[in-house]
């Protein structure tokens, strides 16, 4: 008979994880026991399978959800003068390092300082009038009040005198006329206090000179974040428009990469999450966290807008790169996990592996599955940690009918190395 003989990595056993190999080799061969036999009979020899296996190991395996995202700053701010007028100086240029606050350039401004000069005497004048108003009504008032008080002690006078029998009713009348007009000569400086005429005056003075300030201060380009300049298209001399940015600072001591990722899977992620940035042609990833979730869909292409921010010393990551994000939506400790190559899939769905025993005898198992990780598979039921899986050669072992897999001998061969071809090469 033929016999279907498969050549896989030995290293896997109970150790760290399986070794990675291919289907090194399969071949057929039969064998006739001649000897000691009786004319015309024959004996069929076991089959015997070489395979590569792997271990069923207990250990931590992530869900994981991969994306392609596009780097963006921390913080970005397009500086847009809010005046038209020429750049006098720029104090920065492209990869100046500026702080909040900090002039980046001037522009020309002898007109606006000419108006911050005429609007400054106009409100001191509104100020200084507005205090000899204030100096004049309250004099006003306390004459006023002095009269009052004189024609109050005039009038109580004449009528004690009155009462006596020594003043006439004439002299009591001619008191109270005073009375009554020193009163409402007091009520009139009162109401002269108020000067909302004068108030009024100063503080349209006052708002004049703020705004003229306020128009003067717009020519001072200053930066609002801390940063790096990362564009400055005009030159000093040309006229600076106040509908387009003439400086653009970017803070990338952080930077967050922007992914759009299905309904499905970023329903199992959420704010916090771990997670990796990666750049095409750099080594290494850099680690970062979900900063946000969007809590809609992008209505172009329905789906979720998806932050991961992360710190960027020495500024390696660049706004504007394409990159790639890992986000582990789900991680399960002690979990009993096999190579992917040894989890077959029947037609309707069902799963199992080949087993080997202590004796290296195989046997079918069926398992159910959880999460899948690249090249490992967490199984949920049907296995325990340490048990031997084959790997390569596991689909050949599982089209046999269990009585032929029971005869089946097994060995477990290592496979060859990258050393090993560049021997057979020499």
């Amino acid at each position: 008979m033929w016999i279907s003989m498969v050549r896989i990595d030995p290293r896997r056993g109970l150790g760290r994880r399986w070794a990675a190999g291919g289907l090194l080799g399969a071949a057929l061969a039969a064998s006739l026991l001649s000897s000691g036999c009786s004319k015309g009979e024959t004996t069929e020899a076991a089959p015997t399978v070489t395979v590569q296996v792997g271990a069923a190991e207990n250990e931590t395996i992530e869900r994981k959800v991969i994306a392609e995202a596009t780097l963006y700053p921390l913080e970005q701010a397009s500086i847009v003068p809010k005046i038209s007028a020429p750049i006098k100086k720029f104090y920065v240029n492209r990869g100046s390092r500026v702080h909040a606050g900090e002039l980046l350039a001037e522009l020309e401004n002898q007109d606006l300082v000419a108006a911050k000069m005429d609007t400054d005497g106009a409100y001191a004048q509104a100020e200084a009038g507005y205090q000899q108003a204030v100096a004049k009504a309250e004099q006003d008032l306390k004459l006023a009040k002095q009269e009052l008080d004189s024609a109050q002690r005039l009038y109580d006078n004449r009528q004690t005198l009155y009462k006596e029998g020594a003043l006439s009713a004439k002299d009591v009348d001619d008191a109270s006329v005073a009375l009554t007009q020193a009163r409402n000569a007091y009520d009139l400086a009162q109401k002269q206090l108020d000067l909302k005429t004068a108030e009024g005056q100063l503080a349209s003075a006052k708002g004049k000179s703020a705004g003229a300030e306020a128009g003067l201060s717009y020519s001072q380009i200053v930066s609002p974040i801390d940063g790096v300049v990362t564009d400055r298209p005009v030159n000093p001399g040309e006229t600076a428009s106040s509908s387009s940015p003439i400086m653009t600072v970017m803070n990338v001591s952080q930077v967050i990469a922007k992914a759009h990722i299905a309904q499905q899977e970023a329903a199992q992620l959420k704010v916090g999450d771990a997670a990796t940035i990666s750049v095409p042609g750099q080594p290494g990833a850099v680690k970062g966290k979900v900063s946000l979730v969007s809590p809609a869909l992008d209505p172009s292409s329905t789906t979720v807008e998806v932050w991961v921010q992360t710190p960027n010393p020495g500024e390696r990551l660049r706004p504007g790169s394409d990159v790639q994000v890992q986000i582990v939506a789900q991680s399960v400790p002690h979990a009993i996990v096999i190579p992917a190559e040894a989890l077959l899939t029947g037609s309707e769905g069902d799963n199992t592996v080949i087993v080997l025993d202590n004796d290296n005898k195989p046997h079918k198992k069926k398992v159910k599955v959880g999460i899948r990780d690249a090249d490992e598979v967490q199984v949920t039921d049907g296995l325990q940690g340490g048990e031997r899986v084959v790997t390569v050669g596991a689909f050949a072992l599982s089209q046999e009918d269990d009585p032929v897999l029971a005869k089946t001998t097994i060995q477990v061969q290592a496979p060859k190395l990258p050393d090993d071809d560049e021997d057979d090469d020499q």
